[in-house]
């Protein structure tokens, strides 16, 4: 024998007051608002239950189901001012002008600082910082550069190779390549990246970093190459570096 309107309306009572003496914060609350209270909470579905019940009973449970309505709300409303009320306590003494606090940021890996160090410097003297793939065409790696196919560079056990043609660079020097491949003189750049190397003991690893430069114009010599090495030297470790 099944449970009676009445029985069931007792029930859900008892359990919605129960989860509400339970529901200590906003979430809580706004949690049990939409299961019991809400367009699809479970006082609704009672509600449209009642169409069920002979014609006789239903005025009387439809009476009992909106009177159980009134007092989850009425003693939701009540729990909602309560736990607003606390947490209004807790804040009181919180002077919510103060600027807030800034959160502590990381640094700058030593190396990543040392390559923005060296772009800067360069870029200062008119160099412009091109970067290029880390996987790279074994044409702008190698023979592009007049290294010849027997070169030991080009061995297994010295590249990283993908395919045949395919490499993980082992020289920033490709970017030199596409550069001049893009545009004619006067060029003047510096590639700095990631390069790979099979070596790996106490004083090599399989990945480095490298910076070279290239200066392409008319009337440039090696007076000028010279010159910009100090420089880069002076601005990077001091005027009383020694160059030799």
């Amino acid at each position: 024998m099944g449970t009676t309107i009445k029985e069931q309306i007792e029930e859900l009572e008892t359990k919605a007051l129960t989860d509400l003496d339970e529901a200590r914060d906003a979430a809580a609350l706004e949690n049990f608002r939409i299961t019991y209270l809400g367009k699809k909470g479970l006082i609704t579905k009672l509600m449209r239950s009642l169409g069920k019940l002979p014609a006789t009973e239903r005025p009387e449970a439809g009476k009992q189901a909106n009177l159980l309505k009134q007092r989850l709300t009425e003693r939701f409303k009540k729990q909602k001012r309560e736990v607003e009320e606390a947490a209004s306590k807790v804040f009181k003494g919180i002077d919510v002008t103060l600027p807030g606090r800034k959160p502590e940021l990381g640094h700058l890996h030593p190396i990543t600082q040392t390559i923005q160090d060296v772009c800067d410097i360069f870029q200062r003297m008119g160099f412009r910082v091109v970067k290029g793939p880390n996987v790279e065409l074994d044409y702008y790696n190698f023979e592009a550069l007049n290294i010849p196919k027997d070169h030991p560079a080009r061995d297994m056990q010295d590249t990283f190779y993908v395919s045949r043609n395919i490499l993980l660079r082992t020289h920033t020097s490709p970017i030199q390549i596409r550069v001049m491949e893009a545009q004619k003189p006067p060029v003047s750049i510096i590639a700095p990246g990631k390069v790979y190397r099979r070596d790996s003991d106490v004083s090599h690893t399989p990945m480095f970093h490298q910076v070279e430069g290239l200066l392409v114009d008319v009337g440039v010599s090696f007076a000028d190459l010279k010159g910009t090495l100090i420089s880069f030297v002076h601005q990077m470790f001091g005027k009383d570096t020694g160059v030799r």
